[in-house]
């Protein structure tokens, strides 16, 4: 994956990865309220050699007082030490719960011993650490004589004697909220990643890029409108609807200039995805551009053409594949260009036989021979083989991908029913993308506003009849 991949993917999720990260920092801040203040104190000693003061009894001394003074730092956490500290406070403490607070380090290259202890209350945090420094001083001494009641030969004095501190040591608040930050987006980030694993859904144009190699004829945006009026003339002539089928009408035009049969078969991987409006918002894009079109509901089983255009189904393909019509008579002319609908017919018992039959291909054959264009309404993909069938007969095929409609495994199977077929992909149509977001579909167009008014130029009305 590239960094755009991982941009957009953070973009899809961002309001995740906010949502974590605020959690984190609200479970930081209500972790750290919760918590008691605590407050640590300080005590340093000194450790010395006693001798006479000679210049070798000094070096040696020092030498012996660095290697000892990490023994003693680390017997000041003993109970030799605790206990004595314990009684002359009058703690309710075990030694082992006394150690817990205390923590007894030496510096690096010195002789200095750095005593702390942490309680809840300043002042005995300060009590507990001169003890605990008076205490090891005591032990060492003890420790040190060569005899009982002998002088030990090593001094610990104190230099730093413990004061109540003015302000708390813990929790720091600082530190927690930046952990709680880092910490939620992080996780923020993680369900993130872990959603796009899961997720298949194709959501727009890098999905359908990364999964197929066909081309992407154009993308269309949903339009709540559109459920309504969902045909192209019902849209303002410069909407970005208007504009994004124009665009697709070109790209089809370039991806089909090679090809001898006129037919186009617009299809889908599943219902829903939009394909019908597809079929027929493109024919009228290309009877708008003055070719003679011709659109053929070929879906035998949830026909939707006339609903669209409100014309008659009881009378096309069908009757004119069973023999009981002929299509000249069974073609319906809609609107003002020259775009001519052969409904469904009567919906029959065996639409794939009907489909894959000899009379089918003749019919095809005929509307190439009479129409500067051929565009089939088919079935999904999945559910029927209707379409597959009828991809055999066609020229080419329009795959139409609803966003967030079809998961990229039923996609890709819709591609490898094509292939098996050997089918012509021309390319594919992304619709239902997102106005806004990663995945929303953007192109620039000039509106009529933006241009000069020019006198209109009157053209000629130009009938022709379609002879088959």
């Amino acid at each position: 994956m590239e960094l755009s991949d991982y941009l957009r993917m953070a973009r899809r999720s961002w309001i995740t990865i906010v949502a974590c990260t605020i959690l984190g920092l609200l479970v930081a801040a209500a972790i750290s309220l919760s918590i008691k203040p605590s407050y640590t104190a300080q005590t340093r000693l000194f450790v010395a050699i006693q001798g006479s003061g000679s210049v070798s009894e000094l070096q040696q001394g020092n030498t012996f007082s660095q290697a000892r003074v990490q023994s003693y730092a680390e017997t000041a956490t003993t109970p030799a030490v605790l206990q004595p500290a314990i009684d002359s406070l009058g703690l309710q403490l075990t030694p082992a719960q006394l150690a817990d607070k205390i923590t007894a380090k030496t510096d690096a290259n010195t002789v200095l011993i750095s005593i702390e202890a942490v309680d809840p209350s300043p002042v005995q945090a300060a009590a507990i650490a001169q003890a605990v420094g008076n205490s090891l001083i005591a032990v060492v001494e003890n420790l040190e004589s060569p005899t009982p009641g002998g002088r030990s030969p090593v001094k610990l004095s104190v230099v730093t004697p413990a004061t109540a501190p003015s302000s708390p040591s813990g929790p720091n608040t600082r530190v927690n909220l930046a952990l709680g930050l880092l910490g939620g987006f992080a996780l923020g980030l993680a369900l993130t990643v872990l959603r796009t694993t899961l997720d298949t859904k194709v959501r727009g144009e890098s999905d359908v890029t990364r999964l197929l190699s066909a081309p992407i004829l154009g993308g269309i945006v949903f339009d709540a409108e559109a459920t309504k009026k969902p045909l192209l003339t019902q849209a303002r002539a410069q909407s970005p609807r208007a504009e994004s089928f124009r665009q697709i009408r070109t790209n089809l035009q370039f991806a089909h200039v090679s090809h001898a049969s006129k037919a186009v078969l617009v299809t889908s991987s599943l219902p829903g995805e939009g394909k019908t409006t597809t079929a027929t918002n493109l024919a009228i894009s290309l009877a708008q551009a003055g070719q003679t079109v011709v659109l053929v509901d070929a879906d035998l089983r949830r026909p939707r053409v006339d609903d669209y255009l409100g014309l008659e189904r009881n009378a096309g393909l069908t009757t004119a594949l069973v023999g009981s019509a002929d299509v000249n008579d069974l073609l319906q002319h809609w609107g003002e260009d020259d775009l001519y609908v052969l409904t469904s017919g009567v919906i029959p018992p065996n639409p794939s036989e009907l489909l894959g039959s000899a009379a089918m291909k003749d019919l095809i054959t005929r509307l190439e021979q009479a129409f500067d264009a051929v565009i089939i309404d088919a079935p999904p993909l999945l559910p029927v083989t209707d379409a597959a069938v009828l991809a055999q007969q066609v020229g080419g095929v329009v795959l139409v991908v609803g966003s967030s409609r079809v998961k990229s495994p039923d996609l890709a199977k819709s591609v490898a029913a094509l292939d098996m077929v050997e089918a012509d992909l021309l390319g594919v149509v992304v619709n239902l993308l997102p106005a806004k977001g990663p995945d929303a579909y953007s192109y620039t167009y000039y509106s009529n506003e933006s241009i000069p008014k020019r006198p209109a130029k009157t053209f000629s009305s130009v009938s022709r009849s379609v002879d088959l």
